[in-house]
């Protein structure tokens, strides 16, 4: 029993004295809490060998058919620790002529011999880092440097060690730059403007967490939380078109001497923004995307706002397109103190003419006098139908820095008697160009206002996550019977008014110029004018509507017409003839239609010898006949195959679509081009529109279908 008493008072000796420094733990712990815990947070938070973060790949920006617009490309650079635990003197000596060597296929800009006195200086004074070249490496350059002799040991006997830093790059240059946007110096901001602003939460992922540890002697990181990477976003921007339009817009401003100038292709139906290209001069002859000035430029629209004039007073019913308008001599005294002159006033004007011609011919005073006779007694009546279009409807487009329509009434500070009149013709008014194309839009749009937009979807690991669509601004802006009337209006603009050099032979355009002068009341100066052309085409199934905007140029005549319509015309040909929107695809016509085989454009010798093998009729040219020429577009008829003339000019990028791979390569690489090949099939589509000129060793893409 005194055996059993002794261990029992034992168990409670040892008991009471665990009890007792429990307590002490817990007393310990809420007088640190308590006291000291604000002292150790800042010490932990300040300690980052603990606790790093891991930052995510930020997500790239796609075009509509998913090629890269904006990516975040590594690069690495190479250091070495001349301290690592498993570093040995007589082992990087036995390596270093073979490592120098090696070395030496990366770093061009250095000799063996200097890369091998380099990392023996660096050995010498026992650095922790040692930077062995200033080149930033690729990925493919960092993995096959680590297999060089030497580094193929490992990092904790060769030391080595890449330093990851990351840039922004746009693989397609300069094509919707300003649109795609910018991102900051540091990463870490995100956007800085366009998309990569807008969409910077998508874009920048979440950050991981990484804690450093020492193994093996060496301090390694290990992944505590993942980083998610950001999501890709893929915007509406057609590359074909994006080219098309930035290469047209660009050879017109450097032709004139413009200022600067921006275009914007819009899918009529969607309201998808198929190309935008804003460029500025920075010296003569050099253009670049500084500003977006086609979203974010307040600026008064001239003659194209005439349309919406005209549709407000159609649809009140007071006029018909045939109601007549006394223009006189083309200059018209109004009120007194100012006077409105028709462009032709020093040719005696254009006298009596209908509304119709009023707007083919841009008659500032015909569409003047209409509005001041029916809404001098009520202006309100006139702004608010413009309001009640939704032309004042301020769009949440996707670009920050995006300007509001400014389309002022009766009530504000500024009216004046002379206001509505000016406001009539496109004065005292401020629309940035993309709001106006939206306006037209909705006249080939069968007179439903869509919002444009740039994206598409937000995509996550390869598959859509979020997705963007068709938004409705206003279900119709007039009613059919005028929209009817208006359209015809805008096609008689084309073929016999203002903009009759914008007359396509292919299919029928509709617009509007717009002349406007941006320093009218200034004394002393050279006047300057913005020149606008907005419309849509085919004018009698439209599929596109754009928009021109031209300033100031310096060369020429300032002909809205002449400058803005001639890009808009060149734009939308080349789009014409490549779009599938527009054309059936010939690759996928009916079978039971096909009464001859296919043929393949190329070698005119070629094509002769095999159908004449497989007896297929075919037709050539007497002017082939007269001249031959080695190239040929065939067309397959009902009964045989066309054959006419392709002449290839050395000077300018041939239209190589149709031929086959053979043909096409063939001819684009004794052009001096290089050619980068997709696809299967024959030519769909090439990089560089017909006609361009182009540089020696320029690559160019064709796509085979």
């Amino acid at each position: 029993m005194s055996l059993k008493k002794e261990i029992i008072v034992r168990f409670f000796f040892v008991y009471a004295l665990a009890c007792i420094g429990a307590l002490l733990v817990i007393g310990s712990a809420i007088r640190l809490i308590a006291k000291e815990g604000e002292q150790w947070r800042k010490v932990g938070s300040s300690y980052k060998r603990d606790s790093l973060v891991i930052n995510p790949n930020r997500g790239n920006i796609l075009a509509c058919d998913g090629k890269m617009m904006a990516s975040t490309i590594p690069s690495y650079t190479l250091y070495m620790d001349f301290k690592a635990d498993g570093m040995e003197k007589d082992t990087l000596l036995k390596y270093i002529d073979s490592l120098s060597i090696s070395l030496s296929r990366i770093y061009t800009d250095k000799t063996s011999s200097e890369l091998k006195n380099h990392i023996l200086k660096g050995f010498k004074s026992q650095s922790r880092y040692y930077k062995v070249n200033n080149k930033k490496l690729t990925y493919n350059e960092k993995k096959e440097i680590a297999q060089f002799p030497f580094f193929r040991k490992g990092p904790n006997v060769s030391g080595y060690n890449f330093v990851e830093q990351v840039s922004r790059k746009k693989p397609l240059g300069t094509l919707a730059s300003r649109t795609v946007g910018q991102i900051y110096a540091e990463l870490d901001k995100g956007g800085s403007s366009g998309l990569e602003k807008q969409y910077d939460s998508y874009l920048r992922g979440k950050c991981g967490v990484k804690c450093s540890l020492k193994i093996a002697g060496r301090f390694r990181a290990v992944n505590i939380v993942d980083p998610e990477d950001g999501c890709d976003v893929q915007t509406t921007i057609d590359v074909n078109i994006q080219d098309i339009t930035e290469s047209a817009l660009l050879n017109k401003l450097v032709q004139v001497d413009a200022d600067r100038g921006c275009a914007i292709v819009m899918e009529t139906e969607s309201g998808e923004v198929k190309a935008i290209s804003n460029l500025q001069r920075r010296s003569l002859g050099v253009y670049e995307e500084s500003q977006n000035f086609a979203v974010g430029s307040l600026t008064e629209p001239g003659s194209t706002f005439k349309t919406a004039s005209i549709m407000v007073a159609l649809e009140d019913g007071v006029i018909d397109t045939s109601y007549i308008v006394d223009t006189g001599n083309g200059i018209w005294p109004y009120k007194g103190s100012v006077s409105v002159k028709d462009h032709n006033w020093n040719k005696g004007g254009y006298g009596k003419i209908s509304v119709k011609q009023a707007i083919a011919y841009s008659s500032n005073i015909g569409v003047a006098k209409v509005i001041d006779k029916y809404y001098s007694e009520n202006p309100s009546r006139f702004i608010h139908r413009l309001y009640d279009m939704k032309m004042n409807e301020p769009m949440d487009l996707e670009i920050p820095g995006a300007a509001k329509p400014r389309i002022k009434d009766p009530s504000a500070s500024d009216w004046s008697g002379t206001s509505l009149a000016w406001m009539s013709f496109g004065y005292e008014t401020q629309i940035p160009p993309i709001y106006m194309l939206t306006f037209y839009n909705a006249i080939a749009n069968k007179g439903k206002m869509i919002k444009p937009f740039f994206v598409k979807s937000i995509n996550k690991n390869g598959s859509e996550w979020k997705t963007f669509s068709t938004s409705v601004i206003n279900p119709s802006i007039c009613s059919q019977k005028t929209l009817k009337k208006v359209n015809e209006m805008l096609i008689g603009v084309v073929e016999s008014g203002t903009a009759k050099n914008v007359h396509s032979d292919h299919f029928l355009i509709a617009g509007k110029t717009g002349t406007a002068q941006v320093d009218y009341g200034k004394r002393g100066v050279r006047k300057s004018h913005q020149l606008t052309f907005c419309g849509y085409f085919p004018a009698d199934n439209p599929k596109y509507s754009m928009i021109v905007v031209v300033w100031s140029p310096n060369i020429g005549y300032p002909s809205a017409g002449a400058i803005s319509g001639s890009v808009f015309k060149t734009i939308a040909e080349r789009v014409y003839a490549q779009s599938p929107l527009i054309h059936t695809d010939p690759f996928l016509a009916d079978a039971n239609e096909v009464k001859i085989p296919i043929t393949k454009d190329g070698d005119l010798n070629s094509l002769r010898l095999v159908m004449d093998e497989l007896s297929i009729a075919y037709t050539q040219s007497d002017a082939d006949k007269k001249k031959p020429c080695r190239w040929a577009f065939s067309e397959g008829r009902r009964n045989d195959v066309l054959l006419k003339p392709h002449k290839i000019n050395g000077n300018y990028m041939p239209d190589v679509k149709g031929m086959g791979a053979k043909d096409a390569i063939y001819v684009l690489e004794n052009m001096g081009l290089r050619v980068n090949l997709v696809g299967r099939g024959r030519v769909a589509a090439q990089s560089k529109a017909p006609g361009d000129r182009f540089d020696a060793n320029e690559v160019v893409t064709i796509e085979l279908k």
